[in-house]
This record gives C-alpha cells, sequence and structure tokens, in this order.
C-alpha cells in the first residue's frame, strides 16, 4: 500500500482489495479473541476541525487494540487554529507521533500533511472525499453479498464528499454506480472526470427512480452536511422527490442493501420504515469503520 491513505482516487483496486481482505481478517480474528499489537508503543494524532461520533471513537478504540495510543486534538488544541502552517505542524507532529489522521474541510490540509511531513497521513473526512467511510461501505457489501464486481449501486440524494467516494471505490471494484441527485448537486468535477474512463458502469441522473432500477446496493447521507446548516430549509426543498423509501425500493433488487454512513434524518432523505428494516447492514457498516481503519493503520503505520 502506499504510504498514506489521502483520497481513494490514489489507490488501485489491489490496494482498496488489500485493505478489505485484511480487514475481513482482523474483524474474525478479533471476534474469536485473536489479538493484534502491530502498532504496540505507536501513537496516532487526530486532528479534528469536524466534529464526530464514529471517526473518533472507531480510530480510537482501532489504536488501542492494536496497541498503541491515540491523541485527539482539536483544532482549538493546536497552534495550526491560531495561524501555524500546515507544514509547520506536519514537521513537528513528525517528530512526536507515527501517524496523523485528520477530520477537517479542504483537502489540500491533508495534503499538506503529507507533502511536509514524513510520517503516514489518513483522510478522516474532507470536503472532498471519505475514503475510511467507503472502505467499510464496500467491507459491507461484501458481507452481505459476497462479492463486488458487478453488483450495481445507486446513490440517491447530494453529491458530496460521501458520493465522490463511493463513486471512486465502486467504480474501481468493478461495481456499476448509478447517481441520482438534483440538479445543481452533481459530484466534484475531478469525481465525473475519472467516471469517464469507466463508460458504460457509470450514469449521473435526476431520476431517483432511474437509479434505483434493478441496484443491489442503495445509498444515501444527509441532505445538509457539516458546515451546510444555513442552507438546510433550501436543500430540504431541491432534494424533495431524493428519499429512500419503501416505492423506491420495489424497484431495486429483491436482495438489495441499503448503506447511510449515519447520522440519519428520518423521513427526510431515508424513512423510518426503511431505515430500520435495513438496521442489520447500517450497523455492521458503522461497525466495520473499525475494522476497515485498523486495516489501514496496520498496513500504513506497521511497517518498519
Amino acid at each position: 500500500m502506499k504510504k498514506h491513505l489521502l483520497k481513494l482516487l490514489d489507490l488501485s483496486q489491489e490496494e482498496i482489495l488489500e485493505i478489505l481482505n485484511l480487514a475481513d481478517q482482523m474483524k474474525y480474528e478479533l471476534k474469536n479473541g485473536i489479538k493484534h499489537r502491530v502498532l504496540k508503543g505507536k501513537t496516532l494524532a487526530m486532528i479534528f476541525s469536524k466534529s464526530s461520533t464514529r471517526t473518533r471513537v472507531s480510530f480510537e478504540t482501532g489504536m488501542y487494540q492494536l496497541g498503541g495510543q491515540a491523541l485527539f486534538l482539536s483544532h482549538n488544541d493546536l497552534q495550526i487554529g491560531r495561524g501555524e502552517p500546515v507544514e509547520d505542524t506536519a514537521r513537528v507532529l513528525s517528530r512526536y507521533v507515527d501517524g496523523i489522521m485528520i477530520r477537517t474541510f479542504e483537502q489540500k490540509e491533508v495534503e499538506d500533511l503529507a507533502k511536509f511531513g514524513i510520517i503516514p497521513v489518513i483522510n478522516g473526512l474532507t470536503d472532498f472525499e471519505h475514503p475510511c467511510q467507503i472502505l467499510a461501505d464496500l467491507m459491507t457489501v461484501r458481507e452481505y453479498h459476497s462479492a463486488l464486481e458487478g453488483l450495481k449501486v445507486a446513490w440517491i440524494g447530494d453529491g458530496n464528499n460521501v458520493c465522490n467516494s463511493m463513486i471512486v471505490g465502486a467504480l474501481k471494484c468493478g461495481m456499476k454506480m448509478s447517481v441520482a441527485v438534483p440538479k445543481g448537486y452533481e459530484p466534484h468535477a475531478d469525481i465525473l472526470a475519472f467516471a469517464k474512463d469507466y463508460a458504460g458502469a457509470f450514469s449521473l441522473v435526476n431520476d431517483p427512480a432511474e437509479a434505483a432500477d434493478g441496484a443491489d446496493v442503495l445509498a444515501t447521507d444527509v441532505w445538509a452536511s457539516m458546515g451546510q446548516e444555513e442552507e438546510a430549509k433550501k436543500r430540504i426543498r431541491d432534494f424533495a422527490g431524493f428519499q429512500i423509501n419503501g416505492k423506491l425500493m420495489s424497484l431495486a433488487h429483491e436482495k438489495a442493501i441499503v448503506l447511510h454512513c449515519l447520522p440519519a434524518h428520518r423521513e427526510e432523505e431515508i424513512t423510518a420504515e426503511v431505515f430500520e428494516k435495513h438496521a442489520g447492514p447500517i450497523f455492521d457498516e458503522a461497525e466495520n469503520r473499525l475494522h476497515a481503519q485498523k486495516a489501514v493503520m496496520a498496513l500504513l503505520m506497521g511497517q518498519k
């Protein structure tokens, strides 16, 4: 695997599958009492510009289970929050810790940490991509459908960071991807440029029914992500009709599963009925953040 996990665009299919295979192994062995201490004595700095439940708890628990420790650092805890350049923060942290996970707004901040530091950097979320979430999603799809290749994923809702990463992860792993978004809410231009190389496997539409037709996986996210709270009312109007509900599910494959990265706003992007019916895969997906990220940390930080 490469030195960092900055975005899924950087990874090959082989590297993605390497992570997923190790995550599967670690999950199985953890549940059978086998401990992995591959990061014993190592420290992960966790920088948070955006608050989190799953990202913080899964990374912190994962480091503990791997024998290391994690340091929670909000922007208020660091001089970076008071104007210190990212490049200086990267060089200082490289002298203290063995890896950095950052959850922030700008993708450039993640890239600069990797550029100026000498330790692995993991993208815990940016406005551009959410690679750790999609690794967990792909892991979950394999658990329910045994394989990835040939399956159809339907994304319903906002063309946000999770959607961006889902497009990349699905297409690189041989899946078909259909994205249904309202006009003006399309995925990032760089992601659409990437998807052009997968003609026939990718479609961008404005009709959720077209995207959901025959889908094996339906995925969504909140309509107003962190930092977009002021747009919430407008987005509720714009996303009317882009809800995963019983009618939409009836168009999908009979064994289709639903994924949601959480938190979920029931009766907005997904009905409470559909959410509870598919709570199994949704919360397996949440759990798999732990296992997928442990695999990433082991591969990046376990190297001598």
